[in-house]
């Protein structure tokens, strides 16, 4: 009895076990993000961020090597070479020997072995071209870093707004998801009123039945609203960085911090710092570079220093003798070819010239652009905040008007469309100023953006 006691204690035991264990497993962890931290997190884990942090370093390190122009081109070999003949060369040698002895030397008659045959021969070349065009090449490659680091802040900049946007997109739907589901809880109350009313006899059965198919076709449209905004989420969190399937809650307000500012005033102090015409100004400073290098290169000489050492070794004197067969040259060469005006050289050089007249046409599209686009924004802001305004004093109005609705209706005094109509009202007017606030906000980022600056020292 004792061990089956036991046993069924471990059992009952392992079971509380498992069923906490699975009950906390499927507790799903909800991340609380407002829209600073969805930033920072979408900053540190947007993959696209990083490919964007790849490419600058690779201009950044083009341009800090760009001095390896004036290397020298040094190769460095090594041979060993075996003649099949050297009869010639045995002969050759052994007549000098008899010569020495004529002369009162040791003769020293060589024969053929297998070591005549070869020889080592070393080569060490080392080369360098110098052209005062390379002054323009260095110049262009580090201008192509301070262009990727423009491009870099585009990115950054474009992914912030991009990222608070959708943030105050979410909570804009959100709102209106709560609008929804207290329409729904007020259409339940009023369901649950008129069954009162229609059991005291004050109201006849049709309106008692009005409620409540009223109420009953306002929740699917609830619930359809709440798969939307969770699929949205899911969205929202994957294209910030977060794994798939993260429950995320926003915190956070649609309460936009006003501004006080005018076109001209903007574009008079902040007008150049536009990224877009930044990077247009460092692209054509690159061309400007890249054509001066290439007139220098056709019209001034190129200094070519070469310097070759060639150790050679044999044995024809016993023992393994180097002979050193090394030179050096300067050479001052103009390319004749590249002067000619229908030349290759001389044809790029007026591509180069057109493409940099397009890009001053493009910057001055950009430039008027650019006013349009501040004026635009600037009309939005003083729009959207009048409408705000408007729109806040009939919000007021509208839930006057539907709580003495509501109570007439609950009194048995007022039809349950009129109160419905005022319902609509009151939610019409709600989401509208909503929508006014998430405009504002809207267009006061994307101005900062436009503008390349921070509009905190104009906010009232």
């Amino acid at each position: 009895m004792r061990k089956i006691f036991i046993a069924s204690l471990a059992i009952v035991m392992v079971s509380i076990f498992a069923a906490s264990a699975q009950q906390d497993g499927g507790q799903e962890e909800v991340v609380t993000l407002t829209v600073d931290q969805a930033v920072d997190y979408a900053l540190q884990n947007s993959r696209d961020l990083k490919s964007n942090d790849i490419d600058l370093a690779i201009k950044e390190r083009s341009a800090k090597y760009s001095w390896n122009v004036f290397l020298p081109d040094i190769t460095v070999s090594g041979t060993a070479a075996r003649t099949t003949d050297i009869d010639s060369t045995l002969n050759q040698m052994n007549a000098m020997q008899g010569l020495a002895a004529i002369n009162g030397g040791v003769p020293r008659m060589l024969e053929a072995e297998e070591k005549y045959h070869w020889a080592l021969v070393g080569n060490i070349n080392a080369q360098l071209n110098l052209s005062l065009a390379y002054i323009y090449s260095i110049r262009a490659a580090k201008a192509g870093y301070e262009g990727g680091k423009i491009t870099w802040e585009q990115s950054q900049k474009q992914t912030i707004m991009n990222i608070k946007k959708l943030f105050y997109g979410l909570l804009l739907q959100q709102e209106s998801l709560e609008i929804q589901r207290m329409s729904l809880e007020n259409a339940r109350q009023r369901a649950a009123q008129a069954q009162i009313n229609f059991n005291n006899g004050r109201i006849p059965q049709l309106q008692f039945f009005n409620a409540q198919v009223t109420y009953e076709n306002q929740r699917p449209e609830v619930e359809t609203a709440e798969r939307s905004f969770n699929q949205q989420l899911d969205t929202f969190a994957f294209l910030i960085g977060m794994p798939v399937g993260t429950k995320i809650e926003l915190s956070g307000s649609i309460e936009p911090e006003y501004v006080n500012v005018t076109t001209e005033e903007l574009l008079e102090k902040y007008g150049e710092k536009n990224l877009d015409l930044r990077a247009l100004q460092n692209n054509i400073d690159i061309l400007n570079m890249n054509l001066k290098a290439l007139n220098l290169s056709s019209y001034t000489p190129a200094l070519v220093l070469s310097y070759g050492y060639q150790p050679t070794g044999t044995w024809w004197s016993g023992d393994l003798d180097f002979a050193d067969q090394g030179s050096l040259s300067i050479t001052l060469a103009f390319n004749i070819t590249n002067m000619l005006p229908w030349s290759a050289n001389r044809q790029q050089a007026q591509d180069l010239k057109d493409n940099i007249s397009k890009l001053n046409l493009t910057m001055e599209t950009l430039t008027e652009n650019q006013k349009v686009q501040v004026r635009k924004a600037v009309d939005t802001l003083n729009q959207a905040r009048e409408q705000i305004d408007s729109m806040g004093r009939t919000v007021e109005l509208a839930q006057r008007s539907y709580d003495m609705s509501v109570s007439s209706f609950n009194n048995g005094r007022m039809e349950l469309l009129d109160v419905r109509d005022a319902q609509t009202q009151l939610n019409q007017a709600m989401l509208g100023q909503l929508n006014q606030k998430f405009n504002y906000i809207s267009a006061l980022m994307d101005l900062e953006y436009e503008l390349n600056s921070d509009l905190s020292e104009y906010k009232e």
